[in-house]
């Protein structure tokens, strides 16, 4: 029998993030998918990030993934999302071309030496023992593994709805895993069904362009990875129009033909990104909402309209569609559609998204709740780091809320569990200020280096980028006083005193940019990191106030609970306490302090009888 050390199932974006990190640690992985052609194919928007999803995006790559590169590579259209708030909320997002982005992802895939794709159906997984032990396609071939992860999307079960029709599928097209649905069910794991949506796809060339507002790529030439070497395509520009009440009104009269109020789909869909449906029931009073029209490509004329996700009946969407400023005479090439699912429990799985009821079996991606190619490959990530560092017999990398949004979105799911798809948004991070996305590579590269999972380009580039910031960062220690600051041309009062560099920049007129073009700090240096070191010294005093709180937080970390830990027999806990811990399952005291309802009278018992319970244990 053919053996892996790690099987990953599905080659969405969590399946490719997670195979590509094991394999980039050295181990061999096998990446089974339906349908090879499909690896790294975007199912709904035919864009990479946003507003909180872009911090996910930087951050997988700083861990040298697949994502941030590949959106470079099939960038159309630039554009960095609330420019009007403080650098810690920018969202970054690129539109993409759909066929050059999914080319960059299989290329990627491909490049790695010990990573095979494996085309065929995982219909069962293989248990021995409690754990996973290998996997069963469809055709009857059976691939031992140590750990298997599984990234199925949609297609755990999925079915498709539009208006009155159903059809089995994870997406338009595609079959569906039914098989191993119903082992996952039969195993008496914690299971759930949720729904997600797209928009119809519109031919561009029946779009009336010049009755909408334009919306340029940005001027600025940011990426999303550092290592793209600039922007590789032609920057093509969106449009924006709106439903009106006419289109309102053909909705409101057809919405007993939608799955959503017929009762076909009882699933929850994400609340962040509402059908059209939703939005005419819920939100009668507004008179339009806005639809941003998305290009799918270079060279095709399919058209995202991006806010109008709905399941109506082809002829209803058509009705509707024509009656939008602009679209009067648009043709619908693919009507949008729902798709329901299955979904596990995140609440059942550990912190490196690992089920606890069985060794081995991973899940990450749609399957944990989630909704969104960030948010799986990020998870893809994580998956993958815990399974290879297992297998490799390492530490896995120490992720937190205080240093990457994606500890924040694992510890939000495997605390809290989900009732609706969950979506990453800048207000779930508590040390937002920190996590910016423009300083992820200073934030988790050097973990990532020392977990062994980037190609030595990244090593190198990183090198290169640390010794240039300990430049600046020496250059700005050195004193200076007011009558020297005058001498080079800056305001400067005698009060001022001798003071060091970094402090000068608090004053009107002397920023880095300032400091750089006088030759104060070194002129070489890059305008990304010079721009990032700024950002750090003007949030140093609002950081410097969490340090406290942050060395609590990593204490609270270091007092383990184990799966079995006996809430019961803590002294002075409350039966709802109990009933709530019990329920959480929290792997650590930091994490039992972020579980709703628990009190300080209850962590302070906690954690005395924490640290007496692992004593005598260790004894």
């Amino acid at each position: 029998m053919q053996h892996y050390p790690i099987i990953v199932i599905g080659g969405g974006h969590a399946g490719v993030e997670a195979a590509c990190v094991g394999a980039r640690m050295g181990v061999r992985v096998g990446l089974v998918t339906m349908n090879a052609s499909k690896i790294g194919a975007m199912s709904c928007n035919p864009a990479i990030g946003g507003l909180g999803k872009g911090h996910l995006v930087r951050e997988v790559d700083a861990f040298d993934g697949v994502l941030g590169r590949a959106a470079d590579v099939g960038a159309i259209h630039y554009r960095m999302l609330n420019r009007s708030k403080g650098s810690a909320v920018w969202g970054p997002r690129v539109q993409a071309d759909r066929k050059l982005f999914g080319a960059a992802v299989r290329a990627q895939v491909a490049a790695e030496e010990t990573l095979d794709v494996i085309a065929g159906e995982a219909a069962a997984l293989v248990l021995e023992g409690g754990r996973v032990a290998g996997v069963e396609l469809a055709d009857g071939t059976r691939i031992g593994c140590e750990a298997a992860i599984l990234c199925t999307g949609t297609f755990l079960g999925g079915i498709l709805f539009r208006g009155e029709e159903t059809f089995v599928g994870g997406r338009v097209g595609e079959g569906s895993a039914a098989r191993l649905a119903a082992q996952l069910r039969e195993a008496a794991l914690p299971m759930a069904r949720l729904k997600t949506g797209t928009p119809p796809r519109l031919d561009g060339r029946t779009i009336d362009w010049s009755q909408l507002d334009e919306q340029p790529s940005d001027d600025e030439l940011w990426t999303m990875s550092p290592l793209s070497h600039g922007r590789a395509n032609p920057q093509i520009f969106c449009a924006i129009t709106r439903t009106n009440a006419r289109a309102h009104e053909i909705i409101r009269a057809n919405l007993s033909r939608s799955p959503l109020y017929s009762g076909a789909i009882g699933a929850q869909g994400p609340r962040y990104c509402p059908s059209i449906e939703d939005k005419i029931d819920r939100f009668g009073d507004r008179d339009g909402h806005q639809i941003f029209l998305e290009p799918e490509g270079l060279d095709t004329p399919l058209v995202y309209p991006n806010g109008i996700s709905t399941s109506l009946p082809t002829d209803v969407q058509e009705d509707f569609l024509r009656a939008i400023d602009g679209l009067e005479q648009v043709r619908v090439v693919e009507p949008g559609y729902a798709v329901e699912y299955d979904h596990v429990d995140p609440r059942s799985l550990d912190r490196w998204l690992q089920l606890r009821s069985l060794p081995g079996l991973y899940c990450a991606g749609q399957i944990n709740g989630t909704t969104g190619y960030e948010e799986a490959a990020a998870q893809g990530l994580v998956a993958g780091l815990h399974a290879a560092s297992v297998v490799l017999e390492r530490n896995p990398p120490a992720l937190d809320r205080a240093n990457s949004y994606i500890a924040v979105m694992v510890d939000d799911l495997t605390l809290h569990g989900v009732t609706e798809p969950y979506r990453m948004l800048t207000a779930r991070a508590e040390y937002r200020l920190r996590l910016r996305a423009n300083n992820a590579s200073t934030r988790l590269t050097p973990l990532a280096i020392e977990a062994g999972c980037v190609h030595e380009e990244r090593r190198a580039w990183f090198e290169v980028r640390a010794a240039a910031r300990a430049d600046v960062e020496s250059a700005l220690a050195a004193d200076y006083g007011p009558a020297e600051m005058r001498a080079l041309g800056f305001g400067a009062t005698d009060d001022a005193g001798r003071q060091p560099l970094r402090d000068w920049t608090r004053f009107p007129g002397i920023d880095l940019s300032a400091l750089q073009y006088a030759g104060l700090v070194p002129r070489e240096t890059d305008s990304a990191l010079l721009e990032e070191i700024g950002e750090d010294l003007h949030y140093a005093p609002y950081i410097a106030r969490q340090d406290a709180e942050l060395r609590e937080l990593r204490a609270n970390e270091q007092v383990a609970l184990a799966p079995d830990f006996p809430f019961t027999e803590v002294p002075g806990l409350s039966n709802e306490m109990v009933e709530r811990l019990s329920r959480a399952r929290p792997d650590s005291l930091a994490q039992a302090g972020r579980v709703a309802g628990i009190t300080p009278a209850a962590m302070a018992a906690l954690l005395v009888y924490a640290r007496k319970y692992h004593e005598s244990r260790a004894a």
